[in-house]
């Protein structure tokens, strides 16, 4: 059994189409697990017509319904023509992904569970592509598909062109994604291990689920959104998980948290970008792994520091909630530590100013 997870926030404009996609798959068996993040632009209403649908479509399955927190619906697991069953989970305030994914991924016992992001269409083929991959090596922790960028009517670019291929980190600690905004002219045609993957489309073993988890929590919800998921590859790579990218498995994904599109971002979601840069390394950073480049480190800590005090003072705030989550990082810095079976060296080869 694969679990889909998906966490919604006012994602009517794509959830419908995502989940048609998720439905579609040629892979049996799967559940479906939806956390709907207090969504007031119709995204509910649209989730609920999917419960009607498997509710018509085949009998629920006989188990008891765990109950979850933030006012779950209480609807019954269902089994669907496509081999499928669904379950939607309607919270009655935003958790954010972090503590949205943590939801649903409490909410099954798959061994594999799928984080998906509602803006994503999958081929085919994907989950079948990501599972065989990932039982093929018992270190793999993580599996990556090739993702490719599509417009918001959710159709593919003219030009194929990468999403992401994997996630990496550059020396002075900021991670990026494998490709990202390039043309895809056959440069990712090979499967090979990766730093660590993006949550919009991840497929996680139950097993470093259970193994990295802190306090019951895979994902930190000090976190709340974005870094969370190179959060959670960090941590991986520390306690001695792979990540793998297998070109077969593809996939579509509208991004709009670029780089580039910083300025037009929303505030709170540039904010815990800023905060989150401190609280990964809080967590993951080893003292060696600093030594060797604190330098590049401080020049872009001064830069993002400057930023928010003479241009985007709403960042400001992060200070603010990283000294409130410094005691509780601060004491999963010390769990993470006490477990780490990677040795600096090994981290280090994959700090470099190009994918590594």
């Amino acid at each position: 059994m694969i679990a889909i997870a998906i966490v919604t926030y006012n994602s009517a404009a794509f959830i419908r189409r995502c989940l048609e996609y998720v439905f579609d798959q040629d892979y049996t068996p799967f559940e479906v697990i939806v956390v709907d993040n207090a969504s007031n632009d119709g995204t509910p209403e649209i989730l609920r017509d999917f419960e009607a649908q498997r509710t018509q479509t085949a009998p629920p399955v006989t188990r008891e319904t765990p109950q979850t927190s933030g006012g779950a619906s209480g609807a019954p697991f269902c089994a669907s023509t496509f081999n499928a069953r669904i379950r939607v989970a309607y919270n009655r305030e935003n958790t954010g992904f972090a503590g949205g994914q943590n939801q649903a991924i409490s909410l099954s016992k798959a061994a594999w569970i799928l984080t998906l992001n509602p803006d994503t269409r999958l081929t085919r083929d994907f989950l079948r592509h990501l599972v065989e991959a990932g039982e093929a090596d018992p270190s793999v922790g993580s599996v990556c598909g090739k993702l490719l960028a599509m417009s918001p009517d959710f159709e593919p670019l003219a030009q194929p062109t990468f999403d992401s291929t994997g996630i990496y980190f550059t020396p002075n600690q900021r991670h990026f994604d494998r490709g990202s905004q390039q043309p895809d002219h056959g440069q990712y045609e090979r499967p090979e291990y990766v730093f660590g993957a993006t949550g919009a489309a991840c497929l996680y073993r139950r097993a470093m689920i259970d193994d990295i988890s802190i306090d019951g929590e895979f994902f930190d919800s000090d976190f709340f959104a974005y870094r969370e998921d190179a959060d959670v590859a960090w941590r991986a790579q520390l306690l001695g998980w792979k990540c793998l990218y297998t070109p077969l498995a593809r996939a579509y994904h509208v991004r709009s948290v670029l780089p580039a599109n910083r300025r037009s971002l929303p505030s709170a979601v540039n904010m815990h970008s800023v905060k989150n840069r401190w609280l990964l390394r809080i967590k993951n950073m080893t003292g060696p792994l600093y030594r060797r480049y604190w330098l590049v480190i401080t020049w872009r800590d001064a830069v993002v520091i400057a930023g928010c005090l003479l241009r985007e003072f709403s960042s400001l705030r992060a200070f603010v909630l990283l000294a409130r989550a410094w005691p509780r990082a601060w004491k999963k810095r010390r769990i993470i530590m006490q477990r780490r079976r990677a040795t600096d060296d090994s981290l280090s080869v994959w700090f470099r100013s190009t994918p590594a």
